[in-house]
């Protein structure tokens, strides 16, 4: 098979330096403010994005540097598999996060609830639609025990070995 590669389109700007202390999703971040700023070869396509009160960053783990099969969520201190918790630490360092749009400047975009390291390069951007990304009946696995709780939990240093 071959290789895949990405190139960025721009890098997200938050507070957070450091991946201890800080929100593990959107939920959590309530408040928290962050720019999109798109690479000015990619600004076009950001035509009519201001519309959206919702948009679904797709990013890179860049600082993850290795991954495990199984890991201990935030959450809690029992193991799943990689695939059933949304860990940095995976085959594809590949994180997605729906925050919310609040204005758009020429090729920056201010958000609220971003969870991710400041300087994460970005590698795409789609509309949050909730026709297409919400279901209402859908059900949680593992996580739902836990509902809830992901707006207080903060991230510890467990993905940062």
């Amino acid at each position: 098979m071959e290789n895949i590669t990405f190139e960025p389109i721009d890098v997200i700007h938050t507070p957070f330096k450091e991946l201890t202390g800080m929100p593990i999703q959107p939920a959590g971040a309530h408040g928290i403010k962050g720019t999109v700023e798109i690479f000015l070869e990619f600004c076009d396509g950001l035509q009519d994005i201001e519309d959206f009160s919702h948009i679904i960053l797709v990013f890179h783990f860049n600082r993850s540097k290795n991954f495990k099969l199984k890991v201990s969520p935030f959450l809690e201190n029992k193991v799943h598999g990689v695939f059933a918790v949304r860990a940095p630490k995976r085959p594809n360092p590949i994180g997605i996060s729906i925050v919310k749009l609040l204005k758009r400047e020429g090729n920056i975009i201010y958000i609220d609830n971003p969870d991710m390291l400041d300087g994460t390069p970005l590698l795409d951007i789609k509309p949050y639609i909730p026709d297409f990304d919400a279901y209402p009946d859908a059900v949680a696995g593992w996580q739902e025990k836990h509902r809830g709780k992901v707006r207080k939990q903060k991230s510890d240093n467990r993905f940062t070995k």
